[in-house]
């Protein structure tokens, strides 16, 4: 069922001041659709966020992490300061939804929504700078590479919570697959970690004819690949999450010769760190130990990318409820559980309390697809939660 429907509330003030210019709003969010940029390279969208914060009256950053952006706006002598943050970077996708506003930009497209997303808060920070009622100050950051697992640690490196401290960071994440509108909520381990690792098998090539003259690193790669879920079955405690998946592999060109060598692509997720950890042990130990049952030798180079998204208790408590009283119980989802896809705003949660949630597009395509499109009428209730969310956490009876 449509909760967007399920619950109007058209005598909220916010709703109605959003609703005012939510088609240009929408107009904006199809204009980040038509010219989506990669990470580091959102120039034209930071200059137009940027643009629109200036006009509202915010106080603007930019430069941060090359094309971030942090807007300040400052209320009354409330000492609280909160932080919500939006992604902004595309994928290497070629669009195929046939959209009248589908990229213009071959190859690249917004398919995991983060034209939405920016859009969500430049919504709200309309809203909050024209009739926003709160004392203390408000740090929109709008985040440049979150899709290659850099922006965000490197708006950490460059100072980001120095210049623009905050008691808690709060930001969003659309998922297709749930109904539009609805709010999910998870209490701790919210998004998985996620590492790489890229694995070369050696051997000895030769003749197809001749595999006893050969070390076959095909063979041990294969060996390899079906020993590798033993770690998750067999080395993870059943109760916790582990994920290792190869998800590329090249050896030779040709039916009749044994290659020198295979080279295989993998990721590996996890909600702790301790399996963490175990994965980054075990995984390399079982590649180089099957190789050499084989005669053959492992090369593993293992890099780590970014933690488990950690939800902070207090702060997801606060943002849940948050949820229910401004759009009500039937706009919550009661079962949303983690997801093991990642996020690199696990880093800003390891320098501040706060939380991410997440809200549901709909009946769309999945994200990541060269299908996917945003939900638009997912705007304005995002929008009004992210309102609702700065104005009950910066009032001065809020401890």
């Amino acid at each position: 069922m449509d909760v967007i429907a399920q619950n109007p509330r058209s005598n909220d003030p916010v709703e109605m001041g959003i609703a005012a210019y939510l088609d240009e709003i929408i107009a904006l969010r199809h204009d980040l659709h038509q010219y989506p940029e990669l990470a580091f390279q959102e120039l034209r969208t930071s200059k137009l966020v940027a643009s629109r914060l200036s006009s509202w009256g915010y106080e603007v950053a930019t430069g941060i992490a090359g094309t971030g952006i942090v807007a300040t706006l400052r209320r009354g002598d409330g000492k609280k300061r909160i932080g919500i943050r939006a992604d902004m970077d595309a994928l290497p996708v070629e669009e195929a939804t046939g959209l009248a506003y589908a990229s213009s930009n071959p190859g690249v497209m917004h398919a995991c929504g983060h034209d939405g997303h920016t859009s969500i808060l430049l919504a709200a920070a309309r809203y909050l700078a024209e009739c926003g009622n709160f004392s203390g100050t408000l740090s929109l950051i709008f985040q440049p590479a979150e899709e290659i697992g850099a922006g965000a640690r490197k708006m950490i490196a460059e100072g980001l919570f120095e210049r623009f401290p905050v008691d808690a960071v709060f930001g969003l994440h659309n998922w297709p697959g749930v109904p539009a509108g609805q709010f999910g909520f998870v209490t701790g381990p919210a998004m998985a970690s996620v590492d790489q690792a890229v694995i070369k098998i050696v051997g000895k090539g030769g003749h197809g004819a001749e595999p006893h003259r050969a070390v076959d690193p095909v063979l041990a790669s294969a060996s390899f690949i079906t020993a590798l879920q033993s770690v998750v079955s067999r080395n993870v405690d059943p109760q916790d999450m582990a994920v290792a998946t190869v998800g590329s592999i090249h050896a030779g060109s040709a039916s009749n010769v044994i290659p020198e060598s295979v080279e295989m692509k993998l990721t590996m997720r996890a909600f702790s760190e301790e399996v963490r950890r175990l994965l980054q042990e075990r995984i390399p130990a079982l590649a180089r130990a099957q190789a050499e049952s084989f005669g053959a030798a492992a090369d593993v180079n293992y890099r780590l990318g970014f933690p488990a998204l950690v939800n902070h208790p207090k702060e997801t408590a606060f943002a849940r409820d948050v949820a229910y009283d401004a759009l009500g119980l039937a706009a919550i989802e009661k079962d949303f559980r983690p997801r093991t896809a990642s996020e690199d705003f696990a880093f800003m949660l390891q320098a501040n309390p706060g939380s991410y949630l997440f809200v549901g597009n709909g009946d769309s395509a999945p994200l990541h697809s060269a299908h996917y499109d945003f939900n638009d009428a997912i705007i304005a209730p995002a929008a009004r939660y992210w309102v609702r969310l700065a104005e009950t956490f910066l009032t001065d009876d809020n401890g």
